[in-house]
């Protein structure tokens, strides 16, 4: 069986995790050729200064059968989009590939192509308003941590680039590859692009001040106490109205909403750890029913409690190995 040719586009500047990621993936699950090519062959600086040797540059290597196209991104995208030569082989290589995959801000570089008009598309979540700004034919998703648009996948930051290749990688050949792959290298094995690139720590701002700081400590500690507003007030040491207004200032949402925020990361925690059952852990976690966890779920998710705990509990490998424990909304890495 003839392998399908991965083709990785970089850069001065790239981020090379999203590079070297991806690329172990798919050498892993060994039925891929993985080339990398630039505007020129030879050395290529990463953004934090490592030297990848580069084989192929974009005069030498065929964008002829190339399967599935994947740019990475990295603090190189702005000026990378400006190299004539880079841009046409992109160009060509997308056009004959049966995929075309962005890493990050490597999103960018497909949305110059032309790539990614009326397509929904993802990216790191501090490039996102930039990317919709500048690329308005472009429908800018800044929550999921890859978004699959027909034969256009697009993810976020540097491990959301792993999450894509797996996602790749189960596509072509299965679940029980992909997750072969994910155990060999010590990654989740069910992340998929629905999940959102924000934990509630870095959602929203930080507390400014010590009264506001108090009451947020209080949510965290415990998830699933009453927590209105009158009872945060006390933890304040403010007056109700005037928690609210200093809480909304400094963090951006109001009390209520970053309380069913955090009740929700609580809820999806229970959930991929342990066994307890739906309508305990919505008791536990503040919501009083299996119902309105539900409901809330659905509404901030898009899935069921039973669905995301499928999605993401932890899966164990052969008898006596360790198993692979998910977490809840990770952080995706620097802005690339």
């Amino acid at each position: 069986m003839t392998s399908r040719r991965i083709a990785f586009v970089v850069f001065d500047g790239f981020q090379p995790l999203d590079l070297t990621g991806p690329h172990e993936v798919f050498h892993s699950a060994g039925d891929y050729a993985c080339v990398v090519v630039a505007s020129r062959a030879g050395p290529v600086a990463s953004a934090s200064g490592l030297l990848v040797h580069v084989a192929h540059g974009v005069t030498d290597l065929d964008p002829a059968g190339v399967d599935t196209l994947v740019v990475v991104g990295g603090r190189g995208v702005d000026r990378a989009r400006e190299d004539e030569a880079l841009m046409a082989w992109i160009t060509a290589a997308a056009a004959g590939a049966r995929r075309v995959a962005s890493v990050c801000s490597g999103a960018f570089l497909l949305a110059a192509a032309g790539l990614l008009d009326g397509r929904r598309v993802t990216t790191h979540w501090a490039r996102e308003e930039q990317l919709a700004r500048e690329y308005p034919d472009v429908r800018v998703d800044r929550d999921p941590i890859f978004v699959r648009d027909g034969r256009v996948w697009t993810s976020a930051g540097v491990t959301a680039g792993m999450d894509l290749a797996l996602a790749l990688v189960e596509d072509d050949l299965g679940r029980d590859v992909a997750h072969a792959v994910a155990r060999r290298l010590v990654l989740f094995l069910r992340r998929p692009g629905g999940q959102s690139q924000f934990s509630v720590a870095l959602w929203s701002r930080q507390p400014a001040t010590d009264p506001v700081r108090a009451a947020v400590t209080a949510i965290h500690a415990a998830p699933g106490n009453r927590h209105d507003i009158a009872g945060l007030a006390a933890h304040a040491g403010l007056s109700p109205r005037h928690l609210q207004r200093r809480f909304t200032a400094e963090l951006g949402v109001p009390p209520t909403a970053y309380v069913e925020r955090v009740r929700v990361e609580a809820a999806q925690r229970a959930l991929a750890e342990g066994d307890e059952p739906v309508d305990a852990i919505a008791r536990r976690c503040g919501f009083a029913t299996a119902e309105t966890l539900r409901r809330t779920f659905h509404r901030r998710l898009g899935v069921a409690p039973s669905d995301y705990r499928a999605r993401f509990r932890s899966t164990a490998g052969p008898a006596g190995a360790p198993q692979s424990q998910p977490t809840a909304l990770p952080l995706e890495g620097e802005p690339a």
